[in-house]
């Protein structure tokens, strides 16, 4: 329950800095802030859970060092 505790909350991280990074660029070129920001939180949460499930179907289980790299992804997207 940990591991879960800690990836569910990440994960919300991901969506908050994603989305708080797109409503400046969005405002700009006309789209409306909701939007920007929903759409860059998904597609980062997207990012990171499409990384841990290629780990996962690897070996069946996620190591720390697997998880932590799913997260370094996301960020440099």
């Amino acid at each position: 329950m940990g591991k879960l505790k800690s990836i569910l909350t990440r994960i919300g991280a991901v969506a908050v800095a994603s989305g708080l990074g797109t409503i400046g660029a969005g405002s700009l070129i006309g789209v409306e802030v909701w939007k920007a920001a929903a759409l860059a939180a998904v597609m980062a949460v997207a990012v990171v859970i499409e990384s841990l499930a290629r780990a996962y179907v690897n070996d069946g289980s996620l190591s720390q060092e697997e998880i932590d790299a799913s997260f370094v992804q996301a960020d440099a997207s």
